[in-house]
C-alpha cells in the first residue's frame, strides 16, 4: 500500500522529510546526552549505573524474584532499599508497578548483566513492533518512520515496554480476522499492561471473532497459572492489595508531579487544567465510552474501511480510552500518521510531521502551562473517523458495496 506521494516525491516532500529528520535526530541527541552521561558516577543521570531507570524495575524486580525475594516487590520501602543496595544510594524513589506476569519476561533478562539485558530488551521489542506493523502493508519508508519515531525513541530512552505493548495490540488486531488464535495469544500477553487493551474485547465482540476471544481468555488463564506456579499464588493477592492501590495513588496525586509532564491522557489533561478527581474521572469516562463506541462502530461488519485503517485508528483510540498513559505509550500515533499518509491522496505533510514529532515536544508545552498533550491523538482519531464516515456516506449515495 505504497502511497502515490511517496512514489512521486517533490522537492517540498524531500525538504520536509529532511528538516523533520534533522529535528528528530537533534532532539534525540539532546535527550540522550542529558540522560545518558557516562562519567565517574556511572552511565545515567538518574540511576548512575544504568541506561535510565524504568528498565531497572523490570530487571531488578526480576532479579529479586530469582533470588527468592518476590515479596519485596510489593513492599515499597523494602523494594526501594533493595534497589539502592543494588545500584546507588542516590537512586530516586521507584516502585514496582507491573502485574506479576511480566516477571515471565523479566526473569530471563535478569540472568544477564543489566546493560546487555537492556540492549536485548530494547532491540528485541522494536523488532517485535516492526513485525507487528508488517501486515499493515505501509511500505518500507513508512515502516522505518514508525520504528524510528520519537515515541519509539522515548520508549528506548526510558527502557520502557511501549514498543512491546504496541506490538501486542497492533499485531493482535492486524491478524485477528485471518489468524484469530494468534491474535488471542497476543491479546492474552497484553495483560502485562491491561489498561492499554480496554478496547480489545469490544473490537472482538463487534466483529464476532469468538475464536480470538476464547484464545485470549485461555492465554490469560495459562499465563496467570504459570506466574503463580513460578512465583507463588500469593503474588496476585499482593498485586491487588499493594501494587494496584499504590499505582492508583500515583495516578491520582495532586497535579503537577514531575512524571505527569509526559502524560498524554484525557484524565491527566483534565487534572492539569484544574479539575478535581471526580470531575477528571468523569471526563475520562466520557472519553472512554466514546472510544468504545467508536471501536464498536469501526469493527462492526460491513463498514466501508480497510482493515489496515481499522487497526491504526483503534491504536489511537486506545490512548484516548485509558486514564493512564505516557509519551512512550503513544507509538500508535506514529502508526496513525503513517496510515493517514496512505489514506489521503495529497496529505498535509507539515501537519503529519508535527503529529509525528509530538511525543518529543509535548512536555515543553506542559511545562509552559499549555496542557495540549491529548489533542494530537484526539485530532488524529477525529480525522480518521471523519474520513471513514465521509467515504461510507458517499458510497451509500452512489450505491457502492461496503468493505467487510
Amino acid at each position: 500500500m505504497q502511497p502515490n506521494w511517496i512514489k512521486t516525491r517533490s522537492l517540498l516532500d524531500v525538504a520536509i522529510v529532511t528538516v523533520v529528520s534533522i529535528i528528530a535526530l537533534w532532539m534525540a541527541e539532546v535527550y540522550l546526552s542529558t540522560l545518558w552521561n557516562l562519567d565517574g558516577r556511572g552511565f545515567s543521570e538518574l540511576s548512575r549505573r544504568l541506561p535510565y531507570w524504568d528498565f531497572t524495575n523490570l530487571w531488578a524486580g526480576s532479579r529479586m524474584a530469582i533470588d527468592g525475594h518476590v515479596a519485596t516487590l510489593f513492599d515499597v520501602d523494602a523494594y526501594r532499599a533493595a534497589l539502592r543496595d543494588m545500584f546507588s544510594p542516590d537512586l530516586p524513589n521507584q516502585e514496582w508497578s507491573y502485574p506479576p506476569n511480566i516477571l515471565l519476561l523479566g526473569v530471563p533478562l535478569a540472568t544477564l548483566p543489566i546493560l546487555p539485558a537492556y540492549l536485548i530488551w530494547t532491540v528485541g521489542t522494536i523488532v517485535c513492533l516492526w513485525l507487528a506493523i508488517r501486515p499493515l502493508k505501509l511500505g518500507a519508508a513508512l515502516e522505518l518512520a514508525i520504528v524510528l519515531s520519537p515515541a519509539v525513541m522515548w520508549n528506548s530512552v526510558f527502557g520502557q515496554n511501549g514498543a512491546l505493548t504496541t506490538a501486542l495490540l497492533i499485531g493482535g488486531l492486524a491478524v485477528a480476522p485471518r489468524r484469530p488464535l494468534l491474535a488471542g495469544i497476543l491479546f492474552g500477553m497484553l495483560t502485562i499492561k491491561p489498561h492499554l487493551g480496554i478496547l480489545v474485547p469490544f473490537c472482538l465482540l463487534a466483529s464476532r471473532n469468538w475464536r480470538a476471544i476464547f484464545a485470549a481468555i485461555a492465554t490469560t488463564m495459562v499465563i496467570a497459572v504459570a506466574t503463580s506456579l513460578f512465583f507463588g499464588f500469593d503474588v496476585w493477592r499482593l498485586f491487588l492489595t499493594e501494587t494496584r492501590p499504590l499505582m492508583t495513588a500515583i495516578m491520582e496525586a495532586p497535579y503537577p508531579q514531575p512524571y505527569q509532564y509526559n502524560a498524554i491522557t484525557v484524565f491527566f489533561t483534565a487534572r492539569a487544567i484544574g479539575f478535581g478527581l471526580t470531575a477528571a474521572y468523569g471526563v475520562q469516562a466520557v472519553a472512554t465510552v466514546a472510544s468504545i463506541a467508536a471501536a464498536i462502530w469501526l469493527w462492526w461488519p460491513g463498514r466501508l474501511v480497510s482493515h489496515q485503517e481499522r487497526v491504526a485508528l483503534t491504536g489511537v483510540l486506545a490512548i484516548l480510552a485509558t486514564p493512564y498513559g505516557y509519551t512512550y505509550d503513544a507509538i500508535g500515533v506514529a502508526i496513525a500518521v503513517a496510515m493517514l499518509a496512505t489514506m489521503v491522496s495529497r496529505p498535509p505533510r507539515l501537519i503529519l510531521a508535527i503529529c509525528w514529532l509530538w511525543p518529543f515536544v509535548t512536555h515543553f508545552f506542559t511545562w509552559g502551562g499549555y496542557c495540549v498533550a491529548v489533542l494530537i491523538p484526539l485530532f488524529l482519531a477525529a480525522w480518521m473517523l471523519l474520513s471513514i464516515w465521509t467515504r461510507g456516506r458517499k458510497a451509500e449515495m452512489s450505491g457502492e458495496p461496503s468493505l467487510v
